[in-house]
C-alpha cells in the first residue's frame, strides 16, 4: 500500500528506493537484481517518476525483511560514486556526525 505522498512522485534527478531492515533497523537499498543491500553503491538508480513508481511498488510488494520503503534522492559523481542526495539521507545513512565542543 502506498501513501498519497508516494502516489505523487516527482523525480527531479537520480533517486533510489530505500527502507530499513526489519530485524536490525539497518538502512538498505533496493538493487537492480530485485534484492535489498546495505551498500548504497548497489542501489538501482531511477531517473524518472515512472521508473521510481515501478521500483517502489515492487519493493513494497516484496517487503520481506524491509519496512518503510520510499524514494530518496542521490547524487552520482562523475566517477559513478553514489552518495545520499540530501542531509536527511546523509544522517540516516551515517548517523549524526555533528562535532561537539571539546571539554578543556
Amino acid at each position: 500500500m502506498t501513501s498519497p505522498l508516494q502516489q505523487k512522485i516527482k523525480v527531479t534527478g537520480p533517486s533510489i528506493v530505500t527502507a530499513n531492515r526489519t530485524w536490525d533497523g539497518i538502512v538498505i537499498y533496493r538493487t537492480a537484481a530485485r534484492d535489498w543491500s546495505a551498500e548504497l553503491s548497489e542501489a538501482a538508480i531511477v531517473r524518472n517518476a515512472d521508473e521510481a513508481r515501478a521500483l517502489l511498488a515492487e519493493s513494497v510488494a516484496d517487503d520481506v525483511g524491509a519496512v518503510g520503503a520510499y524514494i530518496a534522492p542521490v547524487q552520482v559523481g562523475d566517477d559513478g560514486k553514489v552518495a545520499p542526495g540530501n542531509l536527511r539521507e546523509q544522517i540516516r545513512r551515517s548517523g549524526v556526525t555533528i562535532g561537539l565542543p571539546v571539554q578543556v
